[in-house]
Formats: C-alpha cells, structure tokens, sequence
C-alpha cells in the first residue's frame, strides 16, 4: 500500500487578529491607535504603494522599541494589535499569530532614523506618483505654492544608492536628513518624521500636496512664477511647528471622525481593533 502524502502545508495569512488592549501598556495602546490610524489615513488620501513602504512609531517608555506593520498587509487592513513591536536592529520582539513578518527595508530606513534622532517618535515613507516625480526632477522640490514653501530651508535629499537594504547605508541617509523633519529620497519617494505621529503625518500630506501642484503646474508648460526670496523665507519660518502651534494636533480629531464613518461600511476591521 503506497505512503499516505502528507498534507500540504496552509499559510496563515488572516487578517482576524485579536484585541491585545488589555496586554500592553496604556501608553503602548494610545500609540498602536494612532499609528494604525495613520496608516488608514495614508491609504485614505491616497499615499500608498500597494503592500509596500512603512511608518514607524516609538513606544512610550521605551524607546529602543518601535511598531511598525506587518509584511503583507493593504494599510487598509492594518490594526493596532495588527502591529509588529521590533527593536533598532529589527528584531522582532512580538507580532500576531501569522505568517506574516516585516520588511528589511523598514528598519534599515527607519531604524537609523529613530536611533540617531531620540526626538523623533514617527517615521513615515511613501513612494507616491508625485513624490517619486519631484525626487527624480534636479531642482527638487520648488518654492511655488504657500504649501511647498514652508519646507524650504528645512528639508534634505538623499541620492538613490538602490534598494535600501544596506545597512552601511544607515549613516548617510542620517547626514543627509540632518535636523529636518522631511527628506526628498532622489529617484524613490518621500519621507518625513516628527515628534509624533500626528505631526508625521501632517507634515507628509502637506509635502504630498506640494509634490502633486508642482507636477501639475510643470505638466501645463506654462512658466512657474515664485514669490520673491523674503517672502518665501518669511512664510517658511511661519509654518514652522514651534511658530504658531503644532502640526497636526488640531486636525488629527476630524480625521479620526473621518476614519470612523468610513469603516461603517468598508468590510473591514475598524483601526482601533
């Protein structure tokens, strides 16, 4: 009689993942919340690159530790107990029962970032059409809207050294960014980072926006006018975070209004789980 074949191995790759409110600390639970927010908020203002690209948040009272997402999922889909926890290296310290893991790019990028800048508690990339346009254009980023000039002076370009999974790569990518909260990656996309996730996340839709009006502006082959230096230097230090009040704070309350509505009738789990 001839061997019974053994059965074929299944992937668990559900999504069903369960609540651990009650297992981590208040602290660590606010932040899953608002980095899972965050991710849908990507995916809602169209920032997102299928399964790729990362945003990283440092747990409270430990700062060696960082959440990011799981490998695999559609931001859409991502959840506070969803979260991977890892260290600087990319460890994984916890994840949900899955065969899901993380991508080496998260922490190489991201890792750098959070080690050599102790402020910093979000990190966040995207490889948007806009974005991936401005970085690959010699001028950069230009001073042409009241959105795009608050960046100037106050942001850096790293030159593509490929695929970023060099970890020698760590220290450049460091230098070039210096003590900006967004960096223009040539040839690749976009990043920014913040002393929270709100303010990642603001200061990433703001340079979204400034991407998408200069590549539409360009598209029209009409010339660009910019405003005079003082003037563009002037309102660069009015949209400053410690100008006039912080990005992000007061608008995060409607788009957590806003993500509520919409997982009504999305299909699927709401952010919060």
């Amino acid at each position: 009689m001839p061997p019974v074949p053994d059965k074929p191995v299944t992937a668990n790759y559900s999504t069903q993942f369960r609540s651990i409110k009650n297992e981590v600390s208040p602290e660590e639970w606010e932040t899953r919340l608002n980095l899972a927010a965050c991710y849908r908020l990507t995916d809602v203002y169209g920032m997102t690159d299928l399964i790729y690209n990362h945003i990283t948040a440092r747990i409270p009272g430990d700062d060696d530790h960082l959440l990011i997402n799981l490998y695999g999922l559609l931001y859409r889909e991502i959840t506070a107990s969803s979260l991977v926890k890892i260290d600087l290296e990319g460890n994984i310290l916890w994840k949900p029962d899955t065969d899901y893991g993380i991508n080496k790019s998260g922490y190489v990028i991201h890792g750098a970032i959070h080690r050599a800048r102790p402020e910093v508690k979000c990190v966040l990339h995207t490889h948007t059409r806009a974005g991936m346009a401005v970085s690959s254009m010699k001028r950069g980023l230009l001073p042409m809207t009241q959105t795009s000039m608050r960046f100037v002076g106050h942001h850096g370009y790293h030159d593509y050294e490929g695929p970023a999974i060099d970890l020698a790569e760590r220290e450049r990518l460091v230098r070039d960014l210096g003590p900006h909260d967004t960096l223009i990656l040539r040839n690749h996309g976009l990043l920014t980072c913040g002393a929270s996730v709100q303010q990642a996340f603001n200061t990433m839709y703001q340079l979204e926006m400034a991407c998408r009006a200069q590549v539409d502006a360009l598209a029209g082959g009409q010339d660009i006018v910019l405003p005079p230096e003082e003037v563009i230097a002037h309102t660069a230090n009015l949209y400053q975070p410690g100008t006039r009040r912080p990005y992000g704070v007061l608008e995060w309350h409607a788009m957590l209004r806003l993500l509520d509505a919409e997982s009504k009738n999305s299909g699927y789990p709401p952010y919060w789980h």
